[in-house]
């Protein structure tokens, strides 16, 4: 029986401190419960959610991406300015989603095909599309977007766009990793490449998949950045791919593969936006929440590499024990 309580509270601990987190952010700041800082918190969060999809999906797979910060503003900028030549909204959003697969087939080509460590590959398309983006601007940022901000600032009713965008996106997610092949094989492999490969799984083929789809969240999160800001900022989203990981990993996604989940990486990105958001509605130093983000990542991976020992070692001491009785 004690046993089962114990699984109980760590599998919805991450969902009871989202909860404590919020009443304790409503009591801190009297402006943490209105209505337009919630609408401002939730359009912030649906970006640092399409990545923290993208960076679950590739850490379960026992990878990740530093890159999609630099992706995020490379399609963001090509998508609003392709959007003022033609005015048109659907060829804009195409070409961001373009960007950012074309992007991430090519960290997916080093990392499957050259076996090129994916902190390696992918540091460098940081470095490559963040070059590009400023190069293609002049450093300058792309004002005068029109009506391309509606997808970033527009509202259906009391929503806001690109959260209904997101809600959207996270179902399918969801589906994807619970009820597809692709799903299942993303967990095999991060729990035990070659064990994987043995059992009939195209392990290449997977990480190949898995960027693909990084990409496509990097290329949608552009669009609504860059809408939501107002302006094409080749400069912008620096750092967020931190953002992503530490939603992901607080969220109870390992760190060393084969662990995670959708609800639970949602509510990593809440906790961290409303850590994020109460901090600058007390006025703290944005190089402190910069050291309190990384900590928290620090702690987080702490806590998962203690979890995972401690449950490896309770199994040994059952197989010991096993054999002992035989």
């Amino acid at each position: 029986m004690k046993t089962k309580r114990s699984f109980d509270f760590q599998k919805y601990s991450i969902y009871i401190v989202l909860v404590v987190l919020f009443i304790a952010c409503s009591l801190i700041s009297p402006y943490f419960l209105q209505k337009n800082n919630l609408v401002n918190v939730s359009r912030q969060l649906c970006v640092g959610i399409l990545i923290a999809y993208g960076e679950m999906l590739l850490i379960i797979n026992g990878h990740l991406d530093l890159s999609v910060g630099s992706v995020l503003a490379l399609s963001g900028v090509l998508s609003v300015s392709l959007f003022k030549s033609t005015n048109s909204m659907a060829l804009a959003i195409v070409v961001a989603l373009a960007v950012g697969v074309a992007c991430n087939l090519i960290n997916g080509l080093f990392v499957a095909r050259f076996n090129v460590p994916a902190f390696i590959a992918t540091l460098g398309m940081q470095q490559i599309a963040r070059g590009i983006a400023l190069y293609y601007t002049g450093g300058k940022n792309i004002l005068q977007i029109r009506n391309y901000v509606n997808i970033g600032q527009g509202m259906v009713g009391p929503i806001p766009v690109p959260v209904i965008i997101v809600i959207f996106v996270t179902v399918i997610i969801w589906y994807i990793v619970n009820h597809t092949r692709y799903g299942r094989a993303i967990y095999a492999i991060g729990g035990s490449r070659s064990a994987a490969e043995a059992s009939g799984i195209n392990a290449r083929k997977t990480i190949y998949t898995s960027y693909i789809i990084n990409g496509i969240l990097a290329g949608l999160a552009g669009v609504i950045f860059m809408a939501r800001n107002n302006s094409g900022l080749p400069n912008g989203a620096v750092g967020y791919e931190m953002t992503g990981l530490t939603a992901a990993i607080v969220g109870g996604t390992s760190f060393s593969g084969g662990i995670g989940t959708v609800s639970g990486t949602v509510a990593g990105a809440f906790i961290i936006g409303f850590l994020e958001n109460v901090m600058n509605l007390l006025g703290v130093n944005a190089h402190i929440q910069s050291i309190i983000e990384g900590a928290i990542i620090v702690l987080a991976v702490c806590f998962d590499v203690v979890s995972k020992s401690k449950k490896t070692t309770k199994v040994i001491l059952a197989k010991d024990a096993a054999k002992k009785e035989a």
